[in-house]
């Protein structure tokens, strides 16, 4: 396999404009560095649907959620195509709605094998419509890969357009869940919300809290997540830069959150799961340079962080 930087500039999922700029921001901070590592690999541009932030949504439970669903078809449609062709997909995306779309590329091209997914987030993003406090479908893509409605704890009407759309987008790359709950792990999760908590117990998906993961031993944790994940045959990596400490590296991410893992421990997981040699995509997203009070911090540190796991990817190819 070869590497492929796929960059999809999409930020419709989110609730703040900027992480489209993400990408850029990652590019000037390796330009800044002398680094060259946008110009090593092969790259592919993925469309966007970014104007239809000043279209009128009527889908107030799940906004945009018409683009929303056409932007992960062509964001799984890019996955599964580089993923055939023998490629190992690093997908660098502005909101993290595009999970979606990754994980549903990654069962198409590998409709026979069993996915694991290392989710590396402040935030659980297994709302859905019936559940959404705010609407935005980046805190949905989890519920839609595992075909999630959570109508057990239901607070929103969603209108008919909305239901029909998200049943479109849990059956995108192919029909029904994507994974199983024992199959999804958490890393960094401390912001949710009600119903989601309900999701994570009822689902007995494992959080791997910063405050376990420094008390237990990183490599003990990730060791034992593995483990857990024994059975699937390939991993996907899922890395949203608010799992990292906002105090420690920046604000610049559309929700950031305290008390977060520091760049070294993001570092030492990456490169643990990598070591795995089950990893077949790894996507990084929400880095929002608009937001940003300490210059381009967040994407320095997000450059960093990808530049230093792609050296272990390569030599695992």
């Amino acid at each position: 396999m070869n590497i492929k930087i796929l960059k999809n500039r999409s930020d419709i999922g989110a609730g703040t404009r900027g992480s489209d700029l993400g990408i850029d921001a990652m590019e000037i901070a390796a330009i800044v560095k002398g680094n060259h590592y946008f110009n090593e690999f092969p790259s592919e541009d993925i469309s966007t649907h970014n104007e239809s932030i000043y279209d009128k949504d009527h889908n107030s439970f799940a906004k945009r959620i018409g683009h929303v669903a056409e932007q992960c078809m062509r964001v799984s449609n890019a996955i599964a195509k580089n993923l055939k062709a023998d490629y190992f997909p690093i997908l660098l995306s502005g909101d993290h709605s595009s999970a979606l779309g990754t994980i549903s590329g990654i069962k198409n091209a590998f409709q026979d094998k069993t996915l694991g997914v290392f989710w590396i987030d402040a935030h659980a993003d297994i709302h859905t419509p019936f559940t959404s406090p705010s609407g935005n479908i980046h805190g949905m893509p989890l519920a839609a890969a595992l075909g999630l409605d959570n109508t057990h704890l239901q607070v929103n009407e969603p209108i008919a357009e909305t239901k029909d759309y998200w049943e479109n987008m849990k059956n995108i790359g192919i029909n029904g869940p994507k994974l199983r709950p024992e199959h999804l792990l958490y890393f960094g999760v401390r912001d949710t919300e009600e119903a989601e908590n309900k999701t994570i117990e009822k689902l007995a998906i494992k959080n791997y809290k910063v405050e376990e993961v420094r008390f237990r031993g990183l490599k003990n944790c990730v060791a034992e997540a593995l483990e857990k994940l024994s059975d699937c045959d390939i991993i996907y990596i899922s890395f949203d830069v608010d799992s990292m400490d906002k105090d420690l590296v920046s604000d610049g991410t559309g929700t950031p959150v305290s008390k977060g893992f520091d760049q070294d421990e993001i570092n030492q997981i990456l490169e643990q799961i990598v070591a795995s040699k089950k990893v077949v995509c790894l996507e990084v997203v929400e880095v929002n340079p608009l937001l940003d009070t300490g210059g381009n911090k967040m994407a320095e540190v997000a450059f960093e962080i990808l530049n230093k796991v792609t050296e272990k990817i390569k030599r695992n190819l």
